[in-house]
């Protein structure tokens, strides 16, 4: 009998058949090797049925380093989000992770440095709603979470990784699910998705669609053009072509079409900008077992991923017009073998990454910029980026010692051709007595530059737009390291205590510079900066019908001038030029306490569920001012939820709050003849926004918040 792809982790294996006493066992998942578990019954059946269930484990006492897992029932159940931050909304809710900007995830201080790994396939752009096209949470099984003791398998982008595993269910016959929420502001969602699987195959689809007029964060309480509507589509097929050979290919699209919102003057004088991101993808894999000690693996994948970005011809103070777009063939292969108490993996990595840019502009007002600089400039390149590694890891368990210990090698080709080594150790010792995991951790990492008009901001060409004072430095790759120390302990066999303190020394620190109140950004890097803190999770997994947590994340950063890359021109060149020296606080700093809670009344067939949520967000700065010496307005967002699920940002300055509320009921699901059927997820949400005495006498300073 075989079971679903489940998370690393502890599962009891329950079995029950009339006629015979119940039998329990646990199995444990370290890899991706299978693991056989033999059951033996008095006598054979046909009838017995097979409960996986992971809820009794609390810890992991195998695991060297700290990961969060978000299971299929959390993502399930999750509240109602905003269309097109579903995933991100789930890993915002872990402590160290923050928004900033339109869902900009930032773990640990990081900008621009998530990286999704998807079904084993990395995805190293940037994903958040104005940059990148979404990846729906209804078509995620379980989720990985990690930000520090990464595995040397993942590279490049490391300020976090979040694995993905999407749904699979091997079952025999027909499957399928329908959800459908809306909300305020026009917002609705759809998603259906569907499988069927005979003998060796399985062959299924899955669709979504979702639109809304609060996409984006709006620059003002009014909310002015910020409509957004996204769609996505999706096949796979698999077979097994023996017990030991299985192979997977999935085609999926993506596409997302949005509004920017506009201040009072850009509203009054008719501005309309529009972006669009669109995805095509083609995955393939293999999978090879030769003994239950050894696993081949092989993952291909190529895909077109296009941006857009225009303007109507009323915008002020400048035309903007921007069509990016790259192909990317990516492929790895791995080998895990179990040799007693050590499990070695190895693999390779190859991804090519062909770039094409496409950017021009018109000044409509040129009292807004420095005497002299042109008033339409264009400019189109296109350029491979290379990327290769080679990673070998070694997990020991010896007793209740267990340890991880790997070395990657990276190579990276662009705008610069760089190199690096990155030694990983994490281990862990776990105390029985205490129920409790004391871990410790060290990364060293190897951050490639994001690649988003990176191109346009090292390119000579911009020389034009002011040959008297220009700054123009490429990006270096980042490198620094990671330490974190930790405990994870469990109480009354119902709770579990994490808390970790953390410190990242990095030398070319990632950040953007982006243009005001668009989506269009430039990468750059500080000379280095330094970035610690603490974060813990108190959770209860399941307590009879309740479950929650409570998090909180302190952290403290500075970065050191000066700043390479981005597009600086005139007098942001010159002020760039004289901060050679010094630091600053980083933006990034905060003080976040997150709660949440859910119970559920399963004893009825409605399978009514009440959820309730605490989430703050993050303090942002923005101004939409010329002026390189403008003070930025600062603010801190706090949402909240009350009742069903409600959320509010309260400002520290005399912004008043914005009011986030939503409310779910779903239906349990039932079979019939190898149907499955889930009723729709039905829930509503609205959001009040109130403007401020200070954003309208001075509409040239704005506050985003999440």
């Amino acid at each position: 009998m075989d079971v679903q792809p489940l998370p690393y982790g502890i599962y009891r294996l329950d079995i029950q058949q009339t006629g015979f006493a119940p039998v329990s066992q646990t199995a444990i998942i370290l890899s991706s090797l299978p693991v056989l578990q033999t059951i033996q019954l008095k006598l054979a059946t046909v009838n017995q049925s097979l409960t996986v269930s992971a809820s009794a484990t609390l810890l992991d006492p195998g695991q060297p380093g700290s990961v969060r897992q978000i299971g299929s029932d959390v993502i399930k159940h999750r509240l109602g989000s905003i269309p097109g931050r579903s995933l991100e909304d789930l890993v915002n809710s872990q402590p160290g992770w923050l928004y900033q900007g339109n869902a900009v995830l930032h773990p640990r201080g990081s900008e621009y440095q998530t990286q999704f790994v998807v079904d084993n396939i990395p995805l190293t752009d940037n994903r958040s709603p104005s940059f990148g096209p979404d990846i729906g949470a209804d078509d995620v099984e379980s989720m990985s979470i990690y930000t520090a003791g990464i595995p040397a398998e993942y590279g490049r982008k490391m300020g976090g990784v979040v694995e993905l595993n999407t749904f699979q269910d091997p079952q025999p016959g027909l499957h399928g699910q329908v959800a459908l929420s809306c909300g305020s502001f026009a917002s609705a969602t759809s998603f259906a998705k569907g499988q069927y699987a005979w003998g060796n195959n399985a062959l299924g689809g899955a669709a979504s669609g979702s639109m809304t007029n609060h996409y984006l964060n709006p620059v003002v309480p009014q909310n002015y053009s910020n409509a957004g509507t996204l769609g996505a589509f999706s096949s796979h097929y698999e077979r097994d072509f023996s017990e030991s050979d299985r192979f997977n290919v999935t085609i999926r699209h993506e596409l997302s079409h949005y509004d920017i919102p506009n201040e009072q003057l850009q509203q009054a004088a008719g501005q309309r900008q529009t972006a669009g991101n669109f995805e095509t993808m083609g995955v393939a894999s293999w999978q090879h077992t030769f003994s239950p000690q050894t696993l081949a693996a092989v993952h291909g994948m190529v895909r077109d991923n296009a941006n857009d970005f225009n303007s109507n011809p009323q915008p002020t103070p400048v035309e903007v017009f921007q069509q990016n777009s790259f192909r990317e063939g990516y492929f790895n292969a791995s080998l895990t073998t179990n040799r007693g108490h050590n499990q070695w993996k190895f693999g390779t990595e190859s991804d090519n990454t062909f770039l094409h840019e496409n950017f021009s502009y018109l000044i409509t007002d040129p009292t807004q910029f420095d005497p002299g600089t042109p008033s339409a400039f264009s400019f189109a390149d296109q350029r491979p980026e290379l990327d290769q590694s080679v990673w070998l890891e070694d997990l020991i368990h010896l007793g209740k010692w267990n340890l991880s210990a790997g070395l990657r090698w990276d190579h990276y080709q662009l705008l610069l051709n760089k190199q690096a080594f990155s030694p990983r150790l994490s281990i862990a010792r776990y105390f029985a007595s205490s129920d409790a995991v004391l871990h410790f951790s060290w990364d060293r990492v190897f951050q490639t530059p994001s690649f988003e008009n990176i191109l346009l901001s090292s390119s000579t060409q911009i020389e034009s737009l002011d040959p008297v004072i220009f700054l123009r430095l490429p990006v270096e790759p980042s490198q620094g390291d990671y330490f974190e120390g930790g405990l994870t302990r469990a109480f009354l066999a119902k709770f579990t205590l994490d808390a970790n303190y953390f410190r990242r020394v990095v030398d070319n620190y990632a950040d953007d510079d982006q243009i005001d109140n668009t989506t269009i950004s430039f990468p750059i890097a500080f000379r280095k900066a330094i970035i610690y803190g603490v974060d813990g999770k108190l959770e209860i997994p399941e307590w009879g019908r309740f479950s929650g947590f409570v998090s909180y994340s302190w952290q403290v950063g500075n970065a050191w001038n000066p700043v390479t890359g981005g597009l600086f021109l005139g007098d942001n060149a010159t002020q760039a030029e004289m901060q050679l020296t010094g630091h600053f606080p980083e933006s990034q700093d905060q003080r976040t306490l997150c709660a949440a809670a859910s119970a559920t009344n399963s004893t009825h067939a409605s399978g009514l569920r009440a959820a309730c949520s605490t989430t703050p967000a993050c303090p942002l700065t923005l101004t939409a001012t010329p002026q390189p010496s403008s003070l930025n307005m600062v603010s801190r967002c706090w949402t909240a939820s009350i009742s069903i699920a409600a959320e509010f940002c309260l400002h520290l300055s005399s912004v008043r709050p914005l009011a986030r509320s939503s409310a779910e009921r779903s239906a349990s699901t039932w079979r019939s003849r190898q149907m499955e059927k889930t009723w729709p997820t039905l829930s509503t949400s609205w959001i009040s926004e109130a403007s401020s005495q200070e954003m309208q006498s001075a509409p040239h300073e704005v506050t985003r918040c999440d």
